[in-house]
C-alpha cells in the first residue's frame, strides 16, 4: 500500500492521536481517588471530601501526577510561605541581605553632631536591642557623642512606610508577634521587651531594658496554671499618654490573669513602634555616654542619600539563611518582609503603587515564566496570615516542582520542617517511612490546615505534595488527613490510577 503523501499523513495522525491526548488531558484534571486512610480520618472528624484538595507532582520522573480538587482555589494558610520563599529566591537571590544605616548630613564638630541624625531601615529582619546597641557603639567609634539634631526615622524602603497603620486587628490577640505588619525599619519587631513576674501581691511588669518615661499597671490575677501558659490567660493591654505638666509617660494596663511563681520574658506589641523607637534609642544611647535631648521624627519621603553620609552601617545576615528561621517557625513578619523586597525593585519604575502590589506583579511574572497559571490565585501579604489569600494546591506543587529543579532548591529544603525531628512537624509522622525523610510546610488557621513539600515514595522518587483542608468549623480535625496522605505516599507510593485508555507502545 502506498504511504500517504506528507501534509495527508500529518493530518492522518494527528486524527488518531487527537482523541489520545484529550483523554490525557481529561485523565490530568480528573479528581484520583482518595486513599482509604485519607477518607477514614475525614470521616472521623466529620468533614466531607469536597473540603480536602490535594495534588502529588513527580520530580525527576514520568508517573502521572495524582490530585484530588487540586484546581480548586482554597485558603492556604502559612504554606503561602513557599510562594514568596521560592520567588524570592529567584528573583533576589539567597545572599539577597537587609540592612540598617545611620546617616547625616550634618557636619561632625568635635564629638557633636551638628543637626539631625538619619536611622534608615533596609529590611533588616533581626535589628533587634542588641543589635541597636552595637550599631550605636559604631557611632560613637566614629566619634560622635552629642546628637543636636533630630532622630529623623527612614521607614520608606517600602510605600508606603507603614502598611499598619489603619488596619483591623487580625484577630483578638494584636499584642502577641504573629500579628506583626513590618516595615522597612523592623527595630526589635516592633516589640516591646518585657519581663512579667508574679509576686506576693500579683503582677509586676518592666521593659528590657528599662525605658525612661515608660510605666506598667497590672490589673492582673494570680491563677495557678503552668508558665508555660501564660498567654492563654492574657487580656488585651490598655495604652495612655499621660501629661504630668511639662513632661508626659506612657502608662500600660495589663489586663487578665498570670501563673503563680512565675516569671517571664517577652515581647509584646504595646507600643505604638515610633515612640518604641525614639524610646529604645534614647535609652541605648544615653546607656553609651553619648547625649540626646531632642525629638524622633517620622521620614516623609525617601533619604536623598547623595547628600548624605553613612556614620554606621549594619548588614544583615543573607535571606538564604534567615528561611531556616521563616519557614520551621512560620514567622509571618519576616515572610511579610521578604515580601515586600520582591516589590521593592520596581518601585522607582511605577512611584504611584503600593510596595505589596509589586510584590504580587512579581509573583505572577514568575509564574507566567514557568507555565504556571495564575488563575484563582490572590497574593495579600505573602505569609498566609490572610483571610483573602488563595492558591490551588496544583499552582503550589507546580512552583514546588520549578523551586525543587532550580539553583536554590538546597535553600529551601533547609527551611522545611523534618517529620517527627523539629518545627511544626517534630511531633507529627514520627512513626513510619516518613519519619525523618519528608520535608514539609506546614500551615494553620481558624479554618484551614494544610501541608506542602517533598516527599520520597518507597522507590525514593520524590514527589512535590500539597494538601488542604478548607473547611468553617472542622478544619482544625483535619490534620490527621494530611498526614494520612502523607504516611500514604511514603510508605506505599502515590494512590492508585486508573489507566489512560488509547493506543500503548509505538502506536501503529
Amino acid at each position: 500500500m502506498p504511504m500517504p503523501s506528507r501534509q495527508p499523513r500529518a493530518l492522518w495522525l494527528a486524527a488518531l492521536w487527537l482523541p489520545v491526548l484529550l483523554l490525557a488531558a481529561a485523565a490530568a484534571h480528573a479528581q484520583d481517588p482518595l486513599p482509604a486512610a485519607v477518607q477514614a480520618a475525614l470521616a472521623t472528624a466529620g468533614l466531607p471530601d469536597d473540603a480536602f484538595a490535594a495534588a502529588a507532582v513527580p520530580l525527576r520522573h514520568h508517573d502521572r501526577p495524582w490530585q484530588h480538587q487540586a484546581r480548586r482555589p482554597m485558603q492556604p494558610a502559612s504554606i503561602m510561605k513557599l510562594v514568596t520563599t521560592a520567588v524570592a529566591l529567584d528573583q533576589l537571590g539567597a545572599g539577597h541581605r537587609g540592612f540598617t544605616e545611620l546617616r547625616s548630613a550634618a557636619p561632625l564638630q568635635g564629638d557633636t553632631l551638628q543637626g539631625d541624625l538619619v536611622l534608615r531601615g533596609g529590611g533588616d529582619v533581626e535589628l533587634g536591642v542588641p543589635q541597636l546597641w552595637a550599631l550605636l557603639l559604631d557611632l560613637r567609634q566614629a566619634g560622635v557623642r552629642h546628637i543636636e539634631g533630630r532622630l529623623v526615622v527612614d521607614r520608606t524602603r517600602y510605600r508606603p512606610a507603614r502598611s499598619d497603620i489603619g488596619l483591623p486587628p487580625f484577630d483578638s490577640a494584636p499584642e502577641f508577634a504573629y500579628n506583626v505588619i513590618p516595615d522597612a525599619l523592623m527595630l526589635n519587631e516592633g516589640l516591646l521587651p518585657l519581663e512579667l513576674r508574679a509576686t506576693s501581691t500579683g503582677v509586676a511588669a518592666s521593659a528590657v531594658p528599662a525605658l525612661p518615661g515608660l510605666a506598667f499597671e497590672s490589673r492582673m490575677a494570680l491563677v495557678d496554671a503552668p508558665c508555660g501558659s501564660w498567654s492563654n490567660h492574657w487580656r488585651p493591654a490598655v495604652t495612655q499618654r499621660v501629661d504630668d505638666g511639662a513632661a508626659s509617660r506612657t502608662v500600660v494596663t495589663l489586663n487578665g490573669a498570670f501563673p503563680r511563681d512565675c516569671t517571664v520574658r517577652t515581647r509584646l506589641q504595646l507600643l505604638d513602634r515610633a515612640e518604641l523607637t525614639e524610646r529604645l534609642f534614647r535609652s541605648l544611647w544615653l546607656g553609651l555616654g553619648g547625649s540626646w535631648t531632642g525629638a524622633a521624627v517620622e521620614a516623609s519621603e525617601p533619604l536623598d542619600t547623595a547628600s548624605s553620609r553613612v556614620l554606621a552601617r549594619r548588614d544583615g545576615r543573607p535571606w538564604g539563611e534567615l528561611l531556616r528561621h521563616v519557614n520551621k517557625t512560620s514567622d509571618n513578619a519576616w515572610s511579610r518582609v521578604l515580601y515586600f523586597e520582591l516589590g521593592v525593585p520596581a518601585m522607582a519604575a511605577e512611584p504611584t503603587r503600593r510596595t505589596q502590589d509589586l510584590a504580587d506583579a512579581a509573583v505572577r511574572r514568575w509564574l507566567a515564566q514557568h507555565g504556571i497559571d495564575d488563575t484563582g490565585l490572590v497574593m495579600d501579604n505573602g505569609s498566609g496570615l490572610s483571610r483573602s489569600e488563595r492558591i490551588s494546591a496544583w499552582q503550589l506543587a507546580q512552583l514546588l516542582k520549578v523551586a525543587h529543579n532550580g539553583p536554590h532548591a538546597s535553600e529551601l529544603l533547609m527551611g522545611l520542617s523534618i517529620a517527627g525531628v523539629d518545627g511544626a512537624l517534630r511531633n507529627r509522622l514520627k512513626e513510619g517511612p516518613a519519619a525523618g525523610w519528608v520535608r514539609l510546610k506546614t500551615g494553620g488557621l481558624r479554618n484551614v490546615v494544610s501541608v506542602a513539600g517533598y516527599v520520597n515514595d518507597p522507590q525514593g522518587r520524590p514527589w512535590a505534595v500539597v494538601a488542604m483542608v478548607n473547611h468553617d468549623t472542622l478544619s482544625s480535625k483535619g490534620r490527621p488527613a494530611l498526614d494520612a496522605l502523607v504516611d500514604h505516599i511514603a510508605r506505599f507510593g502515590v494512590p492508585a490510577q486508573p489507566a489512560v485508555p488509547g493506543p500503548q507502545g509505538d502506536g501503529p
